[in-house]
């Protein structure tokens, strides 16, 4: 019996997504809290945890993106004119960002203008991913083969809500991973910092949990009738379970459990997308078996996948492996 490469891509794309929400998220998450980290020795440090990975990062953006285009071309070919409003901000957002991490170390006389910068383009790039998962959530108007919607389309308040929830989950995880490679004032503020945030995430995902169901017929049926209930009832409840461990953690002042109880949490959203959309790729229009490639092309691609995909993981583990435990002034600049 033949492999369905379709459903394998698709594992393969969301696992991409995946490993970005987890590998960038907290770097991004630091870039949202500069303007509350003190200048000088403490924002250092911050950008010193963050050095030797946050480049790396966006590797597992560029697969999930380019594994899009090449494994479910009419999915790219629709989402894209749908959204390119905020993908271009996210780019710009991350483009901004970058430069204004290596150049407030090159250019201290400017340090003031790439702090912002680096704020700036964190928070833009965050919020545009944040618009673009509601937007992709509430559903694109598709006629035929295209896309029939309008310019802005994509801005609606519940796209609004889904970005200032994944700012509010991205400055959690940056404020857990500060707690864990930090100590001293910057640990003690990353405490302070973690508690509100996490309480404000826990409203976060409450408001959009209660308002997807209702965005498409799909939604609901899945999520609150038989027999899809039976899949999706222990959701919520290891959501309040991994919210319960985090609380406690911050309470207990705990280092590593935050920062791992908080990347459960965001796997868990992440588990509820995927049982809201699947198998759509783009809800309510588009399966995973009418946007694919020919079965040809998606084997001729999985056999990079399979040699490529391995060798990001080793390599993105070594980096951690090396750079482990906590950082300090001196860094790696």
């Amino acid at each position: 019996m033949s492999v369905d490469l379709t459903i394998v891509w698709a594992v393969i794309i969301a696992f991409a997504v995946a490993m970005y929400v987890v590998m960038d998220g907290f770097d991004l998450g630091i870039g949202i809290l500069f303007p509350s980290i003190k200048v000088g020795t403490e924002r250092d440090t911050a950008m010193n945890s963050i050095a030797p990975v946050w480049d790396g990062n966006e590797t597992w953006l560029v697969l999930g993106g380019g594994g899009l285009m090449a494994a479910f071309p009419l999915a790219y070919a629709i989402i894209l004119p749908a959204l390119y409003a905020p993908l271009i901000a996210m780019l710009l957002g991350l483009i901004l960002r970058g430069v204004a991490f290596e150049f407030r170390w090159r250019d201290p006389a400017h340090r003031p203008i790439w702090d912002i910068s680096f704020f700036a383009g964190s928070l833009i790039a965050t919020l545009a991913q944040g618009i673009t998962l509601g937007a992709l959530l509430q559903g694109i108007e598709v006629t035929g083969r295209a896309y029939s919607g309008g310019w802005w389309d994509w801005m609606t308040p519940f796209s609004l809500l889904t970005g200032v929830s994944l700012v509010i989950g991205y400055a959690l995880l940056g404020s857990c991973w500060l707690i864990w490679k930090t100590e001293g004032a910057l640990q003690d503020h990353a405490f302070r910092f973690a508690r509100p945030l996490g309480i404000a995430l826990v409203v976060a995902i409450g408001a959009v949990s209660l308002a997807t169901p209702f965005l498409e017929g799909q939604y609901y049926h899945r999520w609150f009738e038989y027999p899809g209930i039976i899949a999706t009832a222990p959701v919520p409840f290891l959501t309040a379970i991994a919210i319960a461990v985090f609380l406690r953690s911050i309470v207990k002042k705990q280092e590593r459990v935050p920062f791992f109880s908080a990347l459960i949490l965001f796997g868990l959203c992440l588990v509820g997308l995927g049982v809201s959309m699947w198998p759509d790729v783009i809800p309510g229009r588009v399966t995973i078996w009418q946007a694919a490639a020919p079965y040809e092309s998606q084997l001729f691609m999985l056999v990079g996948a399979a040699v490529l995909v391995p060798i990001i993981l080793a390599y993105t583990a070594w980096a951690y492996w090396v750079f482990r435990g906590k950082v300090d002034t001196a860094g790696y600049h």
